[in-house]
């Protein structure tokens, strides 16, 4: 079961960000405890409103995400601007039960290939100790494993690209399984910077129609 939590951030995020804002019109560079925290929040509110993110690149937030499928992970890591440490199949392996895999819901809701899919992971997993047991390493025996097998992986991103992960992620059009990170990860930083993600989702929201034009899902007219 795919679990998400924040374990590291910026010290008062919000605040930060107001101070990066601010010192661009004022004469000196404010310290944490000289701004009042709802000034700040009403301040990034307006600079969001404005579109000026740079600022919002100031704070940063670090989440350790375990059991995702690599199909998952390999998406998550075409998210350039942000830094991850994924959990090695060359020194981790699975060499005792296979793990829980996880399986796409529309697999999930046909039972008959359900069964067939399981079987096959199952089998792939079965060769795989059969490499390491005639003594293949491991980063060779891994290539029969199933972009299904269960990854870790931490991630930190600022504030800025995790609102443009949250826009194209959150989207209809995203893969479940990546739409279920992005909300997790959603409500983990909305704890801790509201006013930066209270306004948080897919672009259609912001914009008020499809940029995915007639692919879209359905919700929001495509852009005349």
């Amino acid at each position: 079961m795919m679990k998400v939590k924040c374990i590291s951030h910026t010290i008062q995020p919000e605040k930060v960000c107001a101070i990066a804002a601010l010192t661009s019109t004022g004469k000196k560079i404010m310290d944490l405890e000289e701004i009042d925290l709802e000034k700040a929040r009403k301040l990034i509110r307006k600079i969001i409103d404005y579109g000026h993110y740079s600022v919002l690149e100031h704070a940063s937030f670090t989440f350790k995400i375990e059991n995702i499928s690599r199909v998952c992970s390999h998406q998550l890591v075409r998210h350039r601007l942000a830094s991850y440490t994924q959990q090695s199949q060359r020194y981790v392996t699975f060499s005792d039960e296979i793990p829980e895999i996880v399986i796409p819901e529309s697999i999930k809701r046909d039972k008959e290939l359900k069964e067939k899919f399981m079987k096959f992971a199952a089998k792939s997993h079965e060769l795989y100790k059969a490499m390491l047991e005639r003594g293949i390493k491991a980063e060779d025996s891994r290539y029969v494993l199933l972009n299904a097998f269960p990854t870790n992986i931490v991630v930190t991103m600022n504030a800025r690209e995790l609102l443009h992960f949250f826009e194209l992620r959150l989207c209809e059009r995203a893969q479940l399984e990546i739409r279920i990170l992005a909300k997790k990860m959603l409500q983990e930083v909305k704890k801790i910077a509201p006013s930066i993600f209270e306004k948080a989702g897919p672009r259609c929201v912001r914009l008020g129609y499809c940029p995915e034009g007639e692919l879209g899902c359905g919700k929001y007219p495509p852009k005349k």
